[in-house]
């Protein structure tokens, strides 16, 4: 008897392991530091797990019950919502592909600034700005050549990843102290922190916008289940990928409270496992954490530069978008969709100039503009699980639902506020499909349109005035 060919267990777990760590996992230290002390924050990573892994079950579940939606994230909202819902999930996973490549600029250039402290000082100046928009351009041009596949590439990258982080580990364990660990295990000591002690309860929501954001492109799980010897091999790799992360963050994440206090961790700067390696054995720690991160960024950041761009001509495919956004060249790579992402990412590079935490705001971006998409999943989950009477994938969207509701409401309202005025173009350009396609914009639609740039006009009086600040 013939076995199926495909990727076993081991493998597809390994697959989804390295596509999902990006730069977050080098620098949630000083940021988590910020937002929570260890006990606060060893709660909030409970929380996040069960979400993402509601998530990750209802993305599962979709793909095998709902293979004809070829978009995947993008075509549950649409099936849930009508092309409308479909284009906002779509768009607000382009804001967000794309304002993760940003993140990878300021932290590449943050690492560079261990070598070069001169020249790039903390990521942020003007030559920081300037080199960061030559890569960008560079990449761009890559992957408008077709190389974005190459497997060997990948497999650098997931190296530099890997290594750099057991290195880390074992240097922390090593250097573990529990006195250091339960000094302010809640967080209720006056410290060197900006706002000062808070209660738990706003450690933890403030730690839930910093957690997402190591998660952004778990989503790609559920696309490499299809490649799975079985189906029974793609549900254990989705749920062994996702302990096998969870595992590697909180270790990386929480560890560092034993070995340097909470204020120091705060204060570390960006790469943040950089500052503690420096702590723990001297320069060259901080130089191979700096070194790791460069490349393994670099070969994410290639990567992530086609997928803004491949979601915009998913987007022109299914008639939410002009066709002329899905043209592709012939080495196949969306060129139109390339030049218009490069464009915009680098004017927003300068935005940077006028921010303290550059990594931490575009990340926080990033994350609250993939939240809307996470959402309308789970709200599609749900829904087709009560059409089909299946209480059990029910009971999972529900949960993915209202997690997601409660990391945009609690830690990332401020964000999504912001992230709001990037679809004002956005409908723009809706609406031009919409004539080309024959298609009748409903009232309902209309009415959808109207209140989300109501709620744009509103973040942009709020970030005017100083409620929602983006220093």
């Amino acid at each position: 008897m013939n076995e199926k060919k495909g990727i076993t267990a081991t493998e597809l777990t390994l697959l989804i392991v390295g596509s999902t760590i990006g730069s977050g996992a080098f620098g949630i230290t000083s940021d988590l530091a910020t937002a929570a002390a260890p006990g606060p924050a060893m709660i909030a990573w409970v929380i996040v797990g069960i979400g993402v892994l509601m998530l990750v079950l209802s993305l599962n579940n979709l793909s095998q019950k709902r293979p004809d939606l070829e978009s995947g994230i993008f075509s549950y909202a649409g099936a849930a919502f009508g092309p409308l819902g479909e284009f906002i999930s779509g768009w607000a996973y382009w804001l967000s592909a794309w304002l993760g490549n940003i993140a990878f600029a300021t932290i590449t250039m943050s690492a560079l600034g261990t070598f070069f402290p001169k020249v790039f000082k903390n990521g942020q100046n003007l030559t920081s700005i300037i080199i960061a928009i030559i890569l960008t351009w560079i990449l761009t041009f890559l992957v408008n050549q077709g190389i974005e596949s190459a497997a060997f590439i990948n497999s650098i990258g997931t190296i530099c990843k890997i290594v750099p982080l057991i290195v880390f580990v074992i240097c922390v364990i090593l250097g573990f102290k529990a006195r250091i660990f339960t000094a302010d295990f809640w967080g209720n000591v006056a410290q060197n922190i900006k706002g000062g002690p808070t209660s738990v309860f706003s450690q933890v929501k403030s730690s839930i916008i910093v957690m997402m954001w190591l998660f952004v492109g778990v989503e790609g799980a559920s696309v490499l289940t299809s490649r799975a010897r079985s189906r029974s091999d793609a549900e254990k790799a989705s749920i062994m990928g996702l302990v096998s992360l969870l595992t590697i963050y909180i270790v990386v994440s929480v560890l560092p409270y034993g070995v340097m206090s909470r204020a120091e961790l705060a204060a570390g700067g960006q790469p943040a496992l950089g500052a503690i390696m420096q702590h723990l054995v001297g320069n060259w720690g901080a130089a191979l954490i700096s070194i790791g991160l460069i490349i393994s960024v670099l070969v994410s950041w290639l990567s992530w530069t086609m997928l803004p761009a491949e979601s915009l001509m998913l987007m022109a495919d299914d008639q939410t978008l002009p066709s002329s956004w899905g043209k592709v060249n012939a080495k196949k790579a969306p060129t139109r969709a390339l030049v218009i992402t490069g464009v915009l990412q680098s004017l927003f590079l300068f935005s940077l100039l006028f921010t303290s935490y550059a990594y931490n705001f575009a990340y926080t971006l990033c994350t609250a503009a993939i939240l809307i998409s996470y959402l309308l999943v789970g709200i599609y989950q749900m829904m087709y699980s009560w059409e089909h009477q299946d209480w059990g994938q029910f009971t999972i969207g529900l949960i993915a639902t209202l997690f997601e509701l409660m990391a945009m409401v609690l830690s990332g309202w401020k964000q999504v506020m912001i992230v709001s005025v990037g679809f004002i173009p956005g409908f723009i350009f809706y609406l031009q499909a919409a004539k080309e396609y024959h298609h009748a914009v409903s009232a309902k639609e209309k009415w959808a349109m109207v209140l989300i740039a109501i709620f744009a006009i509103i973040s942009l009086v709020l970030v005017a005035n100083g409620t929602i600040s983006i220093n």
